[in-house]
């Protein structure tokens, strides 16, 4: 079994470079760093738990797809909340992306290292060809 690193280089504020990759193959599965809400201009999304969680699963789309993965693929989501009390409104949001059906998935509240409401992260199947 072989590992690929998937997607570019990443940075964070100030331009540091970031140690880890968007995502990672390993055989069949892919694994995809937790994501944020940062928009195209490296800020997180202006904006409530609504628009941040629209923003951090068109990213983790984003990432899916640099994979050749999408939705249908995830097997298991990570999530975090900054608030317990933003967890019905993510809930609904969330639901938009797995529309027949979502994934295993496990959400907890924790302190973010970033000035974000929700962080996502994914593990999709997609056997090679």
């Amino acid at each position: 079994m072989s590992i690929e690193r998937i997607g570019a280089e990443r940075t964070g504020a100030g331009g540091q470079a970031l140690p880890f990759s968007p995502a990672v193959r390993a055989g069949d599965f892919v694994y995809v760093s937790g994501q944020v809400a940062m928009n195209d201009r490296g800020e997180i999304e202006p904006g409530g738990i609504e628009a941040q969680t629209r923003r951090t699963m068109e990213n983790v789309k984003k990432v899916l797809a640099m994979a050749g993965c999408s939705f249908d693929d995830v097997v298991k989501a990570n999530c975090w909340l900054d608030d317990t009390r933003d967890f019905w409104t993510f809930n609904r949001v969330y639901a938009e992306y797995f529309p027949n059906g979502g994934p295993a998935r496990s959400t907890v509240r924790s302190q973010l290292m970033v000035d974000a409401k929700v962080e996502v992260d994914v593990i999709a199947y997609k056997p090679q060809t």
